[in-house]
């Protein structure tokens, strides 16, 4: 070989190339990122009919929370999170297995400022509030956690039991 790129092999390397820059093999992002797939259901449609639960993330005593601290659904459920944020700093809430929110803990750790505005999670500001809607399609039980380092160590974190329908 005479070390030279052919018409066919330059082809080849932009597919590749292509392939592996594409959002769907993207992972997150240091300033934030967008999830492409999704563990605890999919991303709601506010069209259709959801019921509202509201969620109030607060802080003190050295111990921050989620109320309800756990939340029952069935599946096919859509549900409108409206999550208000009681407490002084900022949180988030993200929704996914508990095994997904260790491994995003993990990457919160290394980049403390990554923000979320995801069809699963959101960060909410301080006396604000922001909704998410989710349809619950898998059955299982599923998380929502505040990620930010420290937070879900001091107890914000909560718990969804996808139920079948009776």
């Amino acid at each position: 070989m005479n070390g030279r790129l052919t018409v066919n092999g330059w082809i080849a390397a932009m597919v590749v190339a292509a392939a592996v820059a594409s959002p769907a093999n993207a992972g997150p992002g240091a300033a934030g990122h967008t999830h492409v797939t999704f563990n605890a259901g999919t991303p709601g449609d506010p069209k259709k009919p959801f019921r509202v639960i509201e969620m109030m993330a607060t802080e003190g005593n050295g111990t921050m929370a989620f109320d309800p601290p756990r939340i029952e659904v069935f599946q096919g459920e859509q549900i409108k999170f409206v999550i208000k944020n009681a407490g002084e700093l900022d949180h988030e809430f993200m929704l996914e297995t508990f095994e997904a929110n260790q491994k995003h803990a993990i990457e919160m750790q290394k980049n403390p400022e990554m923000e979320h505005d995801d069809p699963n999670g959101k960060r909410v500001v301080s006396k604000k509030q922001v909704e998410l809607i989710w349809k619950f399609s898998k059955l299982g039980t599923f998380e929502y956690a505040c990620l930010i380092p420290g937070h879900y160590e001091a107890g914000m974190k909560g718990v969804v039991e996808v139920k079948s329908k009776p």
